[in-house]
Order: structure tokens, then C-alpha cells, then sequence
């Protein structure tokens, strides 16, 4: 866990103290220490000139140097010092702290430095141990008599003394700064605090921005850069405010444009992972999982397209390309990609993918339409030229054959008229220009007008025609020519493609709000790969299931066309060889 600012100045702080009073502390130390000692040594300097008056006092009145041991006790008892009288030889007349046998069997102290130097120059000190009193002293001896020397008083005191003087001086001292680090402690902490409270407050603030709620705002009265500083955020709090909002927006538009785009949609970054894919992509590949920072492959599974998109990434123009896909079910796409440019870094790509299924489906219409109808227009024509030319040649003062000729040539203009009158109507079908008059029609009296006008072909194959339309069945709302139109054309499918002394089956029956109309036969039936097309223009299945089936391919494509036209629908289910059932759905009224 990060520590709060006011913490870290507070510790920045006490250590910079910390640091100082160290500093001080020992500065202090080792001069308050020297400056005891020197305050000692001047005072002892003082004292012992004090020392010299009186021993020289008692030596003029006198008093030898070996009575001198009894002043000495006197001084040190009066000074708390000792006090030593030494002769010039070096010989101890008199200490404050030996008596008697100790006295007189104390070394010689010529050669002791302080000694020695006040003998040289009338004054000398020295810190030394003590072999005498075993302890380290601070001494200082001057010269007895100032014309004639006859001996050196010495003065000393214990170092220990002295530091005791100075641990107490320490002791004040750290109590002192101990007190002053304690209350800047207290009023720094505090002060950092107070400093530290408007960057907590921005700190709060930014979080809020950040989390994207910009309804708060910072007023600081601080009166220096800490306001200026709180001014700055809140215009660019109000600034983000702005900008994500137009992003937001820019973006929202965006994409529901694209989402909403008829034709699929795939957005992919530099590295090609997906960031968009709109609705219609999905259900052109059946997509249900999330697909953004997916590869297209991981989610579509199509080799093609992943390859395409590695292209459209280092591409610099628009590509294309048509693929087909067989699952969730067959289709032709058509795929445009650009990559995206900024500052000419590729960012990634924009695919837009069209299904031109159909397109490609009515392409193929059309193709088979223009050969269909160019086949079923030469046959008669063809017929029609090569039996008037026999006639032009001669053939028509041959009166037997000439009748015959005439006859085909008649029949082949009538088939030809026939055409042309289908095409004619299945374009005013599906123009829209066909006005049909929708009123309730009876499909029993429908089924009866078409059975007579079929009763010839129905006589010629030996057909069992079985009718099965309840007596109390509804009306169907539907144009009546219309209604008869495509009755007539089932049954006469029926009728044409079924074998020799078959049946047909006409029925109907109520389903909801609708009648369906049911016409079966036990013909040649229709192949499963024939199903999906039979309803187009001009297709025909293999005439060689029934050579003495002719058709122009049309009848089915009219029937189609009106049923929908008059609101309803057309099934049929077919098996080779057992025959085929046609259903047609209509309102009831």
C-alpha cells in the first residue's frame, strides 16, 4: 500500500531534522567539551596562582617545604583539588591525598611533563593517568618563588570529573532536542496535512474523472500554485468531458451505422484481431461468441477471408473479392477491404461484405431465361419457315400433304402465340400491372370448369381423376380467372407428366385462416435437385423421363407469381418415379 503524501513530507522532514540536530548535536558536543575543559583548566590556572600566593606566604614566613603537606591538605580540603608541592629535585613535600609513609615513598616527579615544563617556562599542564592515585588527571603546576625558584606547586583534578560535567551538558542537550524533534514532529505532520488535504482532494477527483463522472469540481482557496493547479483541472476535466462525449457520440453514430448496415461488417486493428462485426456478418456465418480480439479465423473458420484480410493490412488501395461459403448455408460474397491510414501508420482494416446470392441466382435466370426462351421460339419458328418453304416450293398444289402442312404450321403459330401470351402475362404479374379482382370464389366450381376443358387429355391417357372438397368448405378470396388459371396449370402438369391409365387427386381443406388446395398425380415426379428450381422461368426438368411432355416452363412460374400475388403460398413434395403433390394456400373469406 502507498504511503499519503503528508506522511512522506512529514518523514522527508524529520529526517532533514534528524540530520541537522546530528549535526549540531555533535558540534555542540565536541565544543561544549573542549570549552569545559578549558573552563576547568582557566579556573584551576586561577586557583592555582591563588595556591602559589599562600604556599609562598608560608615559605617566607618559615615554613620548610617538608611542613608544607599540612597547607596542601588545607588547599585541596578548601579547593576540592589535589594539591601537590614538589621540590626542584623532583622530591613530594606535601600531596592532599597521601599521608605519612605514602607520601614519603612517592616516586620521584622531576621527570613529569608538567613539572618539567613549569620549571622551563614557570607554568606547565599536562592529561595524563595517575600511577600515583591510578586515574586519569588533568594537571597544571606552576613555579614556587619568583626570583629564586625552591619549588612547584601542582594542582590536578580527575577527567573523570570533567566528564561528568560533560554527560551532563549531553544529557541537556538531547533532552533539549528530543523535546524540539518532538513538537516539529506534531506541527509538521500537521502542517504537511493541511499542505497535503487539496492534493487528496484532487487526487479524489481524478478518480472520479477517471471512473468518467465529471460532476464535481475543485474550489480551492489557497492562494498559490496549488489553486492555480486546481484551476488547470478542472478546465481539463471539463475539456475530457467535451471530447469524450463528441468521441462517444462520433463513435455511437458510427456504429450504429455499421451495425445496422444491410451488409456485413468487419472492423480489424493493425495486428488483424477483430474490434467491430455487425449484425448481418454475424448471420451470414452464424456467429454467437463474442468476436472482438479474436482472429476472423477463430471465429468464421474460413482460410479465404483470413488470407484476404493479411493483404487488405499491407494494401494501400481498395481490394475485392467473391467467395463462396457452404455453411451455416451456401452463399456468394462479395468483399470490399481498405486498410486504414493515420499519419501513414496502418491502424488496420474496414471489410464490407455483400451477399450477391441472389444477384449471382438472377444472373443465372437470366442466362438460362434468354436460352430457354431463344430454344422454345426457334422450334416453332424453325418449323413454321421449313413448311412454308415446302409449300412456296411446290408442295402446295400437292393437296393430300398440303392440309398436313398447314395443320403444323397452324399448330406451331398457335404454341407460339401460347408463348408469347404466357411471357406476356407473367411480366404483367410481376410488374404489379395484372389487376386482379379479389372476391370469394368456390374452388369446387373452379375444379369443374378446369376438369371440362381437360377432359380430352384426361380421356387420352385413361386418368382416374379423384375429387375431394367438402361440400361446406369456405370460399377463398381470390381473383376467379386467376384462381382457374393456376388450377388449370397444376392439373394439366398432372394430367401431361403422369403414365398411361394413373390418377390424379384434387383436394382441399381448411388450415386456420387460409384453405389449402392439394393436386397430386402418380406421374414421373421430379428429381430433389429439380425441386429448388422448378418454380423459375422456362426450367424444365429431363424431358426424357416423358418424351410426350412439352411445356414451356412457364406454367409453374405464372402459378407461382399469382398465388403470391393474392396472398398465399406454394409447396410441393415429389418423389422419381411415385409422382408429385402441389399445394397452394389462399384466404378464406
Amino acid at each position: 500500500m502507498k504511503a499519503p503524501i503528508h506522511y512522506k513530507l512529514t518523514l522527508g522532514f524529520l529526517v532533514l531534522c534528524i540530520i541537522i540536530f546530528l549535526s549540531v548535536f555533535s558540534y555542540l558536543n565536541t565544543y561544549l567539551k573542549r570549552h569545559t575543559v578549558e573552563s576547568i583548566r582557566n579556573n584551576i590556572f586561577r586557583e592555582i596562582r591563588l595556591v602559589k600566593s599562600v604556599a609562598e606566604d608560608a615559605y617566607t614566613e618559615g615554613v620548610r617545604l617538608y611542613e608544607l603537606d599540612n597547607i596542601a591538605d588545607s588547599i585541596g580540603r578548601d579547593l576540592r583539588l589535589r594539591v601537590t608541592i614538589i621540590g626542584l629535585g623532583g622530591t613530594v613535600y606535601g600531596d592532599s591525598e597521601l599521608e605519612g609513609n605514602a607520601l614519603r615513598e612517592v616516586e620521584n616527579h622531576y621527570n613529569r611533563p608538567e613539572i618539567r615544563e613549569a620549571l622551563e617556562e614557570g607554568r606547565g599542564q599536562s592529561r595524563r593517568f595517575s600511577t600515583t592515585v591510578e586515574k586519569n588527571m588533568l594537571y597544571v603546576a606552576t613555579v614556587l618563588g619568583e626570583d629564586e625558584p625552591y619549588g612547584v606547586v601542582r594542582l590536578s583534578i580527575p577527567l573523570s570529573e570533567i566528564k561528568v560535567v560533560t554527560a551532563r551538558v549531553n544529557r541537556i542537550l538531547l533532552f533539549s532536542f528530543l523535546f524540539a524533534f518532538f513538537i516539529i514532529a506534531i506541527a509538521t505532520f500537521l502542517f504537511s496535512k493541511f499542505i497535503s488535504r487539496p492534493l487528496k482532494e484532487m487526487v479524489w477527483n481524478a478518480k472520479n474523472v477517471a471512473r468518467g463522472d465529471f460532476s464535481h469540481r475543485l474550489v480551492l482557496r489557497t492562494g498559490d500554485e496549488i489553486e492555480e493547479l486546481a484551476k488547470a483541472f478542472n478546465y481539463m476535466s471539463n475539456q475530457i468531458k467535451i471530447k469524450i462525449e463528441e468521441a462517444v457520440s462520433s463513435r455511437s453514430r458510427m456504429e450504429a451505422v455499421l451495425l445496422s448496415m444491410f451488409e456485413g461488417v468487419m472492423v480489424v486493428d493493425s495486428k488483424g484481431a477483430i474490434v467491430l462485426i455487425n449484425k448481418t456478418l454475424r448471420e451470414f456465418f452464424d456467429v454467437t461468441e463474442d468476436a472482438r480480439g479474436k482472429t476472423p479465423i477463430e471465429v468464421i473458420r474460413n482460410i479465404e477471408i483470413q488470407d484476404f484480410i493479411h493483404k487488405a493490412l499491407t494494401a494501400k488501395e481498395v481490394l475485392s473479392k467473391e467467395i463462396s461459403i457452404l455453411s451455416p448455408q451456401e452463399r456468394i460474397l462479395l468483399i470490399h477491404a481498405s486498410s486504414v491510414l493515420c499519419e501513414g501508420k496502418n491502424e488496420g482494416a474496414v471489410l464490407v461484405f455483400h451477399d450477391i446470392t441472389e444477384l449471382r441466382r438472377l444472373e443465372r435466370v437470366r442466362r438460362d431465361f434468354i436460352a430457354n426462351v431463344s430454344h422454345e421460339l426457334r422450334t416453332p419458328v424453325t418449323n413454321i419457315k421449313g413448311y412454308a418453304e415446302t409449300l412456296l416450293a411446290g408442295a402446295i398444289k400437292d393437296k393430300e400433304n398440303c392440309k398436313d402442312f398447314v395443320k403444323i404450321i397452324y399448330d406451331d403459330s398457335e404454341k407460339l402465340a401460347g408463348l408469347i401470351d404466357d411471357i406476356l402475362d407473367l411480366s404483367r404479374i410481376e410488374s404489379g400491372r395484372l389487376r386482379l379482382q379479389i372476391k370469394p370464389c368456390r374452388i369446387a366450381d373452379a375444379v369443374k370448369k378446369v376438369l371440362a376443358g381437360l377432359k380430352k387429355e384426361i380421356k387420352e391417357k385413361s386418368l382416374e381423376i379423384e375429387v375431394y372438397i367438402p361440400e361446406n368448405i369456405p370460399s377463398v378470396m381470390a381473383d376467379e380467372r386467376a384462381l382457374i388459371q393456376i388450377i388449370f396449370n397444376l392439373v394439366s402438369n398432372a394430367v401431361r407428366y403422369n403414365n398411361e391409365r394413373g390418377s390424379v387427386k384434387i383436394s382441399a381443406r381448411k388450415d386456420g385462416k387460409n384453405i389449402i388446395v392439394s393436386i397430386g398425380d402418380t406421374g414421373i415426379g421430379i428429381s430433389e435437385k429439380d425441386l429448388p428450381r422448378i418454380f423459375e422461368r422456362f426450367y424444365c426438368t429431363d424431358k426424357g423421363r416423358s418424351r410426350e411432355a412439352v411445356g414451356t416452363g412457364l406454367g409453374l412460374s405464372i402459378v407461382k407469381h399469382l398465388v403470391q400475388a393474392q396472398g398465399g403460398g406454394i409447396v410441393v413434395e415429389s418423389m422419381p418415379g411415385q409422382g408429385s403433390v402441389f399445394e397452394f394456400s389462399l384466404p378464406k373469406s
